[in-house]
This record gives structure tokens, C-alpha cells and sequence, in this order.
């Protein structure tokens, strides 16, 4: 089975009844045997597990640990036959010294021994009135433990499950200033497993949910937080099982806190994302003040090999979520609302910045009555305003053609007027007929050359206006269009700088409905431009170039054309962003769009992407400036960097 590049993990938090053993052991066991029927690879149980984190005292009696360890042996035997590694928590004695471990189990044996290295000692916690920090422990010590001899115990080793390399730290690691699990990435872990027993303060669930996360981001990363819950609550602490996996900064999953049962999280990992996210980053390293760079602590690491992961379908069950719209914000209503504020803010403070060092009082922008040229010119206003400019520097020109549909003609109207511009309108029908008698096209063939003349016919009436108020050509083409190169050369791929080129299409449409609302408008135009803006986000993506139909209706359909633009932004987004195969391609789009396109749709439009965004990277070598919004920019000088001549065969091929 094809994986994809994903490996299944989970989080268990089993019910504990302090220091009863045999019973922890029977409940971890049952809950490998559910983990193996979900074709787990990797399962993660709590911190201290066998005995409960509140033992306290009795972590210092002998027929406790004695029991701990028949306990371990058992389980480990549990793990026979499975393509299953489960990590526990447990008291080890070693060498005279107690040690807060994570014990690796894998076919039947313990396969390593992981100390805790921070012990907390303030407030609630008191760890090292018992136990002793795995950093004293020398490098290369074995033990016979468990049924299994001279197996490894140390804080410094990374275990391999199949194509999976993981590491592991212990709940207090994790906060502090320099966790180790920092130093286990740079050695090679793709993966955290941290055990945990944290117990539950009003306001720490957020603080240790961004703690968990952003260490997963910070050493780019899948993280496993295993904690524990029912059952260790005695005293003065409550735990609730807090339990959660991340991935690169983001929360994938997350268990049920304050459950009154056993439960386990289970989240399919990206591999290929965590090591894109590393190539990316030219400072995934350490240097400490002395100048050691962290490649030099790789030494003291130890390898081991666990075999192969499970072979999980991922075909017949996926355990994370696919983002069909990656490039729209997400959260609740005011969250989304800020972040659209913030990227009208973004393209706002871009295009002022221009303006003023060049001393720009005028612009001239092309209105279509189309989503593009909208949000361009609602930020063009936005920008005047920043700069105390009057909005009749801004001449807005529409031009119609022979595509020019009534509709879209009386919406560019209105949304000039209601914004206070100058206004101009240009028709483009009598210079086209004249170029085309003077190039010989017969202007009854509605091909490209009748197509491209009418927008190069529109880019020079721009570019000579700008020369008339001397001011400059706002561009309106986005992300999505430079993508695809769905623009004409030295047509409307043309401007002085394009405020929409980091915004894709899918944001275009979102970004115009808020604005619509937004107080970022002054109020005398949002109640002006309400209902036209939302009339133009409900209008059909066309450019416009072929005559319309009889009833003056629009005749060309742009996602008919080059298909639809949630898929192609779909594309985009995966292939920049994490260097996505083909075939991973396909399988994430046949998941998060299941029911709306089938295979066969999804393998059409994606070959048409492909093919048009190698063969049409000339055109963005030579783009506008334009800010960078998103993630993914497709700016020649800075995020992508890319021969025009690249070749797509073997991307097209695996289709």
C-alpha cells in the first residue's frame, strides 16, 4: 500500500489506578491491541504510566519496582508480532539511582531505556526527592531489564520505525529553555514522543497547547503529547489527559480532556511535510555561545532500528484533516475577520509605501467590474487614504470590448462612483478593429491573437494615461491567474506594481466580501458598495474576450476554461509549499474533495495545471512587484525560482 509519505501515531491516556501495576499493565495492553487494529505505527502512553506519576513515597519502594518491572515484561510481550512500537512510562532502578523513563517496546522486548533529563522541583512537583536526571547517566550504559539483557538506557537515543526516525523527552523537558527534543530534530528525529503528567490549572491548557505546537514548528517536526488523566487525580493536583499531536506548528489532534475512560488520539503524520519544512529552512541548526554547532552533539546519540511500520490503508481511512481552501484563513468569526484585516493591511501598506517614495499622487487601474480589479482598487482607495491623498488621484478607466457584459459594465460604474475616483470609460472595440485590418486577423476568428489584442489594447490605454496624470498602473492580476499564466503577456500582465499579486483567487472572493462589511471602508462608502460588491463576487470568473451572448449575457467562463480555481489553489498551495508528489497530489485532493470531484476530474484539472504552470513560468520571471500575503509567492526575486524551460514530463507522466 502506498503511504504517501504519512505514518500513523497516537496518544494514549489509559484509566491508572495508582500503584496497582498488574492492572495498568492489562489496561496499556488492551490499549495496544485497539491501537493495532487501527493500524497504528507509533503509540504514546503517559508519563509513569505502570505505577500513576502520584505515587510520591512509594517510588522508593523496592516491591513496587519489582512489580513495575514483571509489569513491562509483560507488555513488551503484548508488542510480539505487531508492527507496533509503544512507549510507556516507568521507574527504572539503575546502578543504585531512580530514573523517570520512557520504555521503548517493540516485537516482544524492551528496545531502549529514555531517562528524563529536567526534573521538576518547585510548587506541586518534587521529582528529584526521588528520582535522578538521565544526564548523569554515561554514554554507551546498558541494563538487564525486563526479560530483555544489555538493553541501552539513555537520554540521547532515536529510535527508526520504518522511513520514521523518533526521539523522545519527558514532560518537564518540553519546558525548558533549550528542550532536548531541540537537539534530537537536528540529529535526525522527524518525530517527538513526549510522556507527560500535567496537571490542570485555570489558563494552562492554552499556554501548554502553544508550547507543544510551536516547539513542533520550531524544530519542524511531528509531536506526540501523551498525558495523563482518570485516575492519577489525588491530593491537591487533577489531571485531565491533555493529550494532543502536532505537526509543524499546527494541532492536528487533540484527545478528550476530563474523560472518565481510556482514550487514544490517532493522527496520520506527514513525513514528506516535516522534512519539506527542514529543506526549507537554512537555519535548522544550533550554535551555542562558544560557536559549537549542533552537529557536533550527533555523536553522542545512539540508532536503533525498531523494522518496519505498520502498513496502514490510508486509502480506506485518513486520520487528519485535508484543507481544500489552504490559503483562507481559519478560527472562529473574529479570528478570520483579523486576518483579512490584516492582508487588506498588508497589500494597503505595500502600495503606500511605493507611492510615497516615489512621490505618487495619481494612479490609473483598469476596472472590469470583475473580483480582481475590485479588491485592487478597494485597496488602492485604502492606500490613498493612508497617505491623506483625495481619491480623485485615482482614475478608473473600464473598458468594454466585445465580451463586455451589461452586467459587469453597470457594476464597474457603480463601484467607481461609490468610491469617489475619477472615472473614465474607453471602448476598446474601434482601436481592435483598426489593429486587426492592420495585422490582416480576421476579426470573425475568435482566437488567441483576437483574444490577447484586446487586453494589449487595454495595458497600452493604461500605461498612456499613467503618462497623462503621471502617476502609475495598479495591477489587478492574482496569484491563481500567475499560476496558471491565465494573463497575456505584456497585456494585463503588465503594471507598475499589482497589489493582488500574492492574493489567490479563492482569497480574492473572501477578501471582497469582507471588505464589504469591514470597517477598514469609511462608512459613506461600504454603504454605497455593499450590494455591488456582492453582486460581483456572485458574477462568473470571465475575462471577457469573446462576443456575449444575444441576451447581452457573459459568453466565456474561466473555469470551464482552465477549470476551477479551489482545485488549482489546492494545487498551488501543496506543490509550493511542501513539494508535494503527483500522486500524493491526487490522493489529498480524491480525500478533501471526495463528493464534489471524482478521480477523473481531479486528474484532468491537475494536468492542465501542471502543464500550464511549467510552460508559463516565463511570464512570472519577468512580474511586477507586488507583497507577499501568503506562504506561497511566485515573485521571480525572492520565494520561487524557477527555469522557464523546467520540464513537467515526470510530473505529468505519474498521472
Amino acid at each position: 500500500m502506498e503511504s504517501h509519505g504519512l505514518f500513523r501515531v497516537a496518544a494514549a491516556t489509559p484509566v491508572v489506578r495508582l500503584a496497582d501495576t498488574q492492572a495498568n499493565a492489562r489496561e496499556i495492553i488492551k490499549q495496544i491491541e485497539d491501537a493495532e487494529g487501527e493500524q497504528v505505527s507509533l503509540l504514546v502512553f503517559p508519563e509513569l504510566c505502570i505505577t500513576g506519576y502520584t505515587c510520591a513515597d512509594l517510588f522508593t519502594q523496592r516491591q513496587l519496582l519489582n512489580s513495575v518491572e514483571a509489569a513491562v515484561e509483560k507488555i513488551a510481550a503484548a508488542t510480539r508480532g505487531k508492527d507496533l512500537t509503544a512507549v510507556i512510562g516507568a521507574p527504572v532502578l539503575h546502578r543504585g539511582l531512580l530514573y523517570n523513563c520512557a520504555i521503548v517496546l517493540s516485537r516482544g522486548k524492551v528496545r531502549g531505556i529514555v531517562p528524563k533529563i529536567h526534573l521538576p522541583n518547585t510548587s506541586e512537583f518534587y521529582e528529584a526527592r526521588w528520582f535522578t536526571s538521565g544526564a548523569e547517566i554515561p554514554q554507551g550504559s546498558v541494563v538487564d531489564y525486563a526479560g530483555t539483557a544489555r538493553c541501552p538506557i539513555s537520554s540521547y537515543m532515536l529510535f527508526n520505525v520504518g522511513d520514521a526516525s523518533f526521539g523522545i523527552e519527558i514532560c518537564e523537558d518540553l519546558w525548558t529553555p533549550i528542550p532536548p527534543s531541540t537537539y534530537h530534530c537536528m540529529t535526525g528525529a522527524h518525530i517527538i514522543a513526549n510522556l507527560s503528567a500535567s496537571n490542570e490549572l485555570g489558563r494552562k491548557e492554552r499556554k501548554r497547547r502553544d508550547l507543544t505546537s510551536q516547539q513542533s514548528g520550531r524544530c519542524h517536526c511531528g509531536y506526540i503529547y501523551s498525558c495523563c488523566g482518570w485516575g492519577e487525580s489525588t491530593q491537591d493536583t487533577v489531571y485531565a489527559g491533555a493529550s494532543m499531536i502536532c505537526e509543524d506548528g499546527e494541532v492536528l489532534a487533540e484527545g478528550t480532556r476530563f474523560a472518565t475512560r481510556s482514550t487514544m488520539t490517532v493522527c496520520d503524520l506527514d513525513l514528506e511535510r516535516i522534512i519539506s519544512g527542514r529543506l526549507r529552512s537554512h537555519t535548522f541548526n544550533s550554535i551555542s555561545p562558544d560557536g559549537t554547532h549542533s552537529g557536533v552533539y550527533a555523536s553522542i546519540y545512539t540508532h536503533i532500528d525498531l523494522g518496519k511500520a505498520a502498513d496502514s490503508d490510508f486509502e480506506k481511512a485518513l486520520y487528519r484533516d485535508i484543507d481544500t481552501s489552504p490559503f483562507l484563513p481559519k478560527g472562529g468569526d473574529m479570528e478570520t475577520q483579523a486576518a483579512l484585516s490584516e492582508i487588506v493591511d498588508i497589500q494597503t501598506h505595500g502600495l503606500a509605501r511605493r507611492m510615497d517614495h516615489i512621490r505618487c499622487k495619481n494612479v490609473v487601474i483598469g476596472i472590469s467590474g470583475g473580483l480582481d480589479s475590485t479588491l485592487a482598487l478597494l485597496v488602492t482607495a485604502l492606500a490613498f487614504d493612508k497617505l491623506g491623498l483625495d481619491r480623485k488621484g485615482i482614475t478608473g478607466i473600464t473598458m468594454p470590448g466585445y465580451g463586455t457584459s451589461a452586467r459587469t459594465r453597470g457594476n464597474a460604474w457603480k463601484l467607481m462612483e461609490a468610491l469617489g475616483i475619477t472615472t473614465r470609460e474607453i471602448s476598446i472595440a474601434a482601436a481592435c478593429d483598426r489593429h486587426f485590418a492592420d495585422i490582416g486577423h480576421d476579426p470573425s476568428v475568435h482566437d488567441v491573437t483576437y483574444e490577447n489584442s484586446q487586453a494589449r489594447e487595454r495595458t497600452q490605454i493604461l500605461m498612456d494615461v499613467a503618462n497623462q496624470v503621471g502617476g502609475i498602473v495598479i495591477g489587478t492580476g492574482d496569484l491563481s491567474e500567475l499560476a496558471l499564466g491565465w494573463c497575456t503577456y505584456n497585456g494585463d500582465h503588465m503594471s507598475m506594481y499589482g497589489v493582488n499579486a500574492g492574493i489567490p483567487k479563492t482569497l480574492v472572493r473572501m477578501l471582497a466580501l469582507h471588505l464589504a462589511d469591514s470597517s477598514q471602508l469609511d462608512s459613506t462608502s461600504r454603504d454605497a458598495l455593499k450590494d455591488v460588491i456582492r453582486d460581483i463576487v456572485d458574477t462568473p470568473i470571465s475575462p471577457e474576450l469573446t462576443p456575449t451572448g444575444e441576451d447581452g449575457s457573459i459568453a466565456q467562463m474561466t473555469e470551464d476554461l482552465v477549470g476551477p480555481y479551489e482545485l488549482h489553489d489546492f494545487f498551488l498551495y501543496n506543490l509550493l509549499r511542501y513539494g508535494d508528489t503527483t500522486d500524493k497530489l491526487l490522493f489529498l485532493a480524491k480525500k478533501g474533495f471526495a463528493g464534489k470531484y471524482d478521480e477523473k476530474t481531479i486528474r484532468k484539472w491537475l494536468k492542465v495545471f501542471l502543464k500550464r504552470f511549467f510552460t508559463q513560468q516565463f511570464k512570472r520571471s519577468c512580474l511586477p512587484d507586488g507583497p507577499k500575503v501568503t506562504p506561497v509567492s511566485l515573485s521571480p526575486r525572492g520565494d520561487w525560482r524557477m527555469p522557464s524551460d523546467a520540464n513537467s514530463d515526470i510530473w505529468v507522466k505519474d498521472l
